[in-house]
């Protein structure tokens, strides 16, 4: 077991700048780290975190979301195990899969990513994560919910200060204070408006909700409250993230962008890489329900644990040239990277991988199809140097790009 003196902390500015550096320190001299500041076990191997996140043993639960996530969006889906989950993810996965995703929910994805796209491409100039990555995914779901995309402002501020509150790693009061505020705001905008559509159901992911019912269970006013919370921080935040990381990627590395010009069926390939290169979510807790062995020795029971992801898929021990972007490398399956079987870690695995997966690979397969259409000769704005921001979430805080103009 090492103490975190031994390595440089996850809180310091330096881990900030970079982490990946500090992630291999960890895999090689420190797999287990008690934690201080954050009061849990931090773990950067893959095999170590991919047995959390599988959990075959029923080893790990998801009771450490009761502080982590209940504050903001109220009890949600991610707390529940069993039969409780297993319902509750019944009545909301199909919304996201299958022909309710390509049927009702691509004409809504297509028809935001263009109407922002059509704002800058005859400029020949754009700021990727302003313009677009920060905007497409909030719009998508706010589409799919049937709510108004005039609040755009309200759920950009919304998400933003959920996800500031969910990585407050150092725990900052005034952090912790707007999260608890934004739980009682988005419940006073959201409440009347389910309670709205209950009355009036149409064809929207909202009515869905609300008419859902599986094995006599149907999901409450505050189920469906909590559930939008929680699809807006997490749908928004990593996938505009996602989208300006791949891209980032492509244009740093510029023969695998001229390989996704020519081949766009090449776009999973590049956004797996991306989720494993680069990933949104750098780290995602859980908690012990056992005593469990890991590389480095035991986590004891009720304790929490820090699985580090951007650390995990990285790893030496998984992957040849960990820490070289290649959209070609055969150790990655890209049939399986947006399923439950996926190969790297960026969406966990088992029970609680992530239900959106399929929905954010939508995205960014439109989006990135968009964008490539609309600048041809996309490049990065003279002297930019894309720099990644961010410890629990991650991502290019700025991206800009010249082009020239298509016309016609």
């Amino acid at each position: 077991m090492s103490t975190a003196q031994q390595v440089p902390d996850i809180l310091s500015p330096e881990f900030a700048e970079n982490p990946y550096p500090a992630y291999a320190v960890m895999r090689e001299e420190a797999p287990l780290i008690w934690h201080e500041a954050t009061q849990s076990y931090i773990i950067s191997r893959y095999e170590d975190v991919e047995r959390v996140f599988k959990d075959k043993q029923s080893e790990f639960t998801t009771d450490n979301y009761n502080w982590q996530v209940e504050p903001v969006h109220g009890k949600t889906i991610l707390q529940l195990s069993g039969r409780e989950h297993a319902v509750r993810r019944a009545l909301v996965a199909p919304a996201f899969r299958g022909s309710d995703l390509q049927e009702k929910f691509m004409p809504v994805i297509e028809r935001n990513s263009r109407e922002l796209v059509d704002a800058f491409r005859h400029t020949g100039s754009a700021d990727i994560v302003t313009d677009y990555a920060t905007r497409f995914p909030v719009n998508v779901i706010a589409d799919m919910l049937g709510l108004d995309k005039a609040d755009h402002a309200k759920f950009h501020g919304w998400y933003t200060s959920v996800i500031a509150f969910l990585g407050n790693l150092s725990g900052d009061p005034e952090v912790t204070a707007a999260g608890e505020r934004t739980r009682v705001e988005f419940a006073e905008y959201m409440l009347p408006i389910i309670r709205e559509r209950r009355e009036n159901l149409g064809d929207d992911l909202l009515s869905t909700l609300c008419a859902a019912e599986v094995d006599g269970v149907r999901m409450s006013d505050e189920d469906i409250k909590a559930f939008c919370s929680l699809l807006l921080a997490a749908g928004g935040e990593t996938t505009d993230k996602a989208i300006a990381g791949i891209l980032a990627n492509l244009l740093l590395h510029p023969e695998q962008l001229a390989a996704v010009q020519q081949d766009r069926s090449l776009i999973p390939a590049a956004f797996a890489e991306t989720l494993r290169y680069t990933p949104p979510v750098h780290m995602i807790m859980r908690q012990a329900a056992t005593d469990v062995e890991v590389t480095g020795g035991t986590i004891p029971k009720a304790a929490t644990v820090t699985c580090l992801i951007g650390a995990a898929n990285r790893d030496e021990r998984r992957y040849r040239n960990p820490d070289r972007f290649d959209i070609f490398r055969d150790d990655l399956n890209t049939t399986s990277a947006f399923s439950a079987a996926a190969d790297h870690l960026a969406f966990a695995l088992g029970r609680h991988f992530c239900v959106g997966a399929l929905l954010a690979k939508a995205e960014v397969e439109v989006g990135l199809n968009q964008l490539l259409d609309a600048m041809p000769d996309i490049r990065l704005a003279d002297g930019f140097d894309p720099v990644e921001e961010g410890v629990f979430t991650r991502g290019p805080k700025a991206l800009p790009v010249r082009f020239t103009p298509v016309t016609g």
